[in-house]
């Protein structure tokens, strides 16, 4: 879910949505969507965008940080629907022409890990993972039907937490930049939790702003520097 909030300047704006959501900070992303400054006859104002609880809005916010997730469990199905939906994991890699299977590599909470070992991973995971998306949205949807709360995240070869860090990794390199010259940034097409990434990792440096700008599912966030 996500809701909108303006104040003065940034904080008051998060602390608006604290009140209002009942939430405390940690239980939400924010995204910086307007930054206007102070003049001789305006007011500065900040307008945000906040995230929390679940969004379905696309498979993309089916995931969360990989690199948070830790109680690796039996990599072996534990019940029907999970031996269910390995099998329709390793069914679907058979359907698309190649070989590999699948494993539990995580649960937490509603959400279920699945690992695919295949010769063939990077042709599975595609160009920027859209591949290991596509299949995941596939898998989501079929799981869907067996239990509604299910959220299934799918990874081949650690691809989400390596492409995680490079994403965040890439941000904090570019925000140096555009505090060293002065200039904005754009960075490449990204999807929500992607974009939710780079919003939450430079929230906290000194001297930029980031907002998202584009149509459709892959936008893109500009990093501004901020005096």
């Amino acid at each position: 879910m996500q809701s909108d909030f303006e104040g003065r300047t940034e904080q008051e704006a998060i602390d608006k949505a604290v009140e209002e959501l009942g939430l405390e900070r940690d239980q939400f992303d924010v995204e910086i969507l307007e930054s206007s400054r102070k003049g001789l006859f305006k007011k500065g104002n900040v307008k945000i965008r906040v995230y929390y609880g679940s969004d379905d809005d696309s498979s993309d916010d089916f995931d969360e940080p990989v690199a948070e997730v830790s109680g690796i469990c039996n990599p072996e199905a534990e019940s029907e629907n999970e031996r269910k939906i390995v099998d329709f994991v390793e069914t679907l890699i058979q359907k698309m022409g190649y070989t590999g299977s699948a494993s539990i590599s995580f649960r937490r909470d509603s959400k279920i890990g699945i690992s695919i070992e295949s010769t063939d991973s990077s042709i599975l995971i595609g160009r920027k993972g859209k591949n290991l998306d596509a299949i995941q949205l596939i898998v989501n949807v079929y799981a869907g039907n067996l239990d509604p709360d299910l959220k299934i995240v799918v990874d081949s070869e650690n691809y989400r937490m390596r492409h995680e860090e490079q994403i965040i990794r890439n941000a904090y390199k570019t925000a140096e930049m555009v505090k060293r010259t002065g200039r904005s940034r754009l960075l490449d097409p990204m999807n929500p939790f992607e974009r939710r990434l780079v919003h939450t990792a430079l929230n906290d440096v000194e001297g930029v702003d980031t907002k998202s700008e584009g149509d459709g599912l892959y936008k893109q966030v500009r990093i501004i520097p901020v005096k």
